[in-house]
């Protein structure tokens, strides 16, 4: 296919161009090829330049990046390189705004760091939200498939070499990070959500054990700091259903607007119930208003609440309803009717025996759940009944086998009760204790300003620390770890919840999830191209969805030529 120009000479004697899309079709009668018209562009000095940018515009939409870029070069020049432009771009750009880049270059004033370690421990965060891989593949990715401003390429050891300086800067950083964040997006930090998570390592042994103090940290010596020795990837309770692997946890702090403002790293062994009070010490000293955290039913010791109210702050916590505690039983027999304040959820506020409680109990109530619990409930003790269908012919030892086979499932387990006979019944006084909690959870809240409904929707948002978990294990791929020193691992967790930093910051200030924007802006790629005059870089056009991602987000557009080098005499 090609433009087929011919002339025709006017009555006045001028000569006139003309132009026509044509291609040469083969004609087996007169086996000979003949030109086809397929369109008529019309005279050549008429000719509508607008329709015909359109018409390209149009055309390249259906190629590739790197393609059309190359399509539209003049045939002079060599099209020598493609590679994506637009996601590193914007994460650059709202890594700016938050001035990691300055207050990280003014940290390193004065080591002996490399100067650009700023630069290699951003492209490391760009890896995480754009390409997640190993620290190796991640070289390979920056020196052949991104365009890092600054950055060109990196070996293997100078990754290494930034993350334990990371490690190093991690205090300091998280503090002015936290306070540029705040200040970017306006955050009003009132609400303060924090949760755990573990992931697991793939190997069957645990890191040796170590004396460590307090907050998890390896301390040197049989000092008086050492509270517990334990490996730093060891076995633990996992919530990724894998305790038969080594695991560490991590802690999170998110704002009511899902914005993750500090994560923490602990020995896999770690339980739940005492890190609140170290996370709290930890942004004790940052610019944090008046603060109400937010956690569900792990951290709800009563040293946890006394430490949560300390310095006039306060706490929406779930409380376990299976626990037998006299303040869930209390809270649970009263009566009183339930108010709908949202999309299947309804709440009632209880009010204890000041000798009970002095906090506020919110019950619960979501119909849809409660549904999903009886359906369940019932699959659970039809099984029941089926296991144990025909075992009172069973032997005394064989019955005492099936009850200890049943005892290691805890869905049956609930609901079986022992005779005094030995013989295995189901525990009818359980199914129905089970079923008056259907779809039900029970707070528990120590600030006497905020309204029940507050307080319910308050413990909803939860769900942010979910859904930071649930990205940073399917978009970020916080696992697999490719490391085996502590220290790497815990800049690894750093690396990646700076990637969802950027990320919410990017889908906050969009309104659109990581995906989509990440889908979008990968389409703006960088060509390169080469020729007698020498080398030069060169970006694609910005789609008008890219160009509303960059209004969005109060970002330039990229200038069109990064790079243009003379050729050599």
């Amino acid at each position: 296919m090609y433009v087929k120009r011919s002339t025709r000479r006017t009555g006045d004697g001028r000569v006139v161009g003309y132009l026509q899309l044509a291609h040469n079709e083969w004609d087996p009668a007169s086996k000979s090829s003949k030109t086809k018209v397929l369109y008529s562009f019309g005279r050549e000095d008429q000719l509508d330049v607008a329709g015909i940018r359109r018409l390209v515009a149009a055309l390249c939409r259906l190629l590739g990046p790197g393609e059309a870029l190359s399509a539209t070069t003049s045939a002079d020049l060599r099209f020598v390189d493609s590679r994506p432009l637009g996601g590193a771009f914007v994460l650059d750009g709202l890594w700016r705004k938050l001035g990691i880049d300055t207050a990280m270059r003014s940290m390193l004033t004065g080591t002996r760091r490399d100067a650009k370690v700023e630069r290699i421990l951003f492209a490391l965060v760009a890896n995480r939200a754009l390409a997640p891989s190993s620290k190796l593949a991640a070289t390979r990715w920056i020196e052949h498939d991104v365009h890092i401003d600054g950055l060109d390429a990196v070996v293997d050891e100078a990754c290494y070499r930034a993350m334990d300086w990371l490690i190093e800067a991690e205090p300091e950083l998280s503090r002015i990070v936290y306070d540029n964040t705040a200040t970017l997006l306006n955050l009003e930090v009132d609400l303060l959500f924090f949760d755990t998570t573990s992931t697991y390592f793939e190997t069957e042994d645990a890191d040796s054990p170590a004396g460590r103090d307090e907050r998890g940290r390896v301390v040197d010596g049989d000092g008086d700091d050492v509270v517990r020795e334990t490996g730093f990837r060891t076995f633990g309770k996992s919530k990724d259903s894998r305790p038969d692997l080594p695991q560490i946890v991590v802690g999170m702090a998110v704002t009511r607007d899902g914005i993750p403002v500090r994560c923490w790293a602990w020995p896999g062994n770690t339980a739940d119930s005492a890190l609140i009070r170290q996370v709290k010490d930890d942004m004790r000293d940052w610019s944090l208003s008046r603060i109400v955290w937010v956690a569900d039913r792990g951290f709800t010791s009563a040293a946890n609440r006394r430490y949560l109210q300390k310095a006039g702050g306060h706490y929406i916590l779930g409380e376990k309803l299976r626990g037998g505690t006299p303040e869930a039983d209390a809270a649970l027999s009263r009566q009183g009717r339930y108010r709908t304040v949202a999309d299947n959820l309804q709440i009632k506020e209880v009010r204890l025996d000041a000798d009970l409680a002095d906090d506020r109990f919110v019950i619960c109530f979501n119909p849809d759940a409660a549904t999903r619990d009886a359906a369940i409930r019932a699959k659970m003790v039809a099984l029941l009944d089926e296991t144990i269908a025909g075992s009172d012919k069973l032997g005394k030892d064989k019955r005492a086998e099936l009850r200890g086979v049943i005892s290691t499932k805890p869905g049956l387990k609930r609901y079986l009760r022992t005779t005094p006979g030995g013989l295995l019944r189901i525990d009818k006084k359980a199914v129905d204790a089970e079923a008056n909690l259907d779809g039900k959870f029970l707070l528990r809240c120590s600030d006497p300003k905020l309204t029940a409904e507050d307080i319910a929707l308050g413990y909803k948002q939860l769900l942010e620390v979910e859904r930071g978990w649930r990205d940073m294990k399917q978009i970020i791929d916080l696992r697999p770890v490719y490391h085996r020193v502590e220290e790497r691992i815990r800049a690894h967790v750093l690396l990646c919840w700076l990637a969802l930093l950027l990320i919410r910051i990017a889908e906050t200030g969009t309104g659109q999830t990581w995906t989509t924007l990440r889908e979008e802006l990968q389409r703006l790629h960088l060509g390169t191209f080469t020729g007698p005059a020498g080398a030069f870089r060169q970006r694609t056009e910005l789609t008008p969805a890219a160009k509303k991602i960059l209004d969005a987000l109060g970002l330039p557009e990229p200038r069109r030529v990064h790079e243009a080098t003379p050729a050599t005499p």
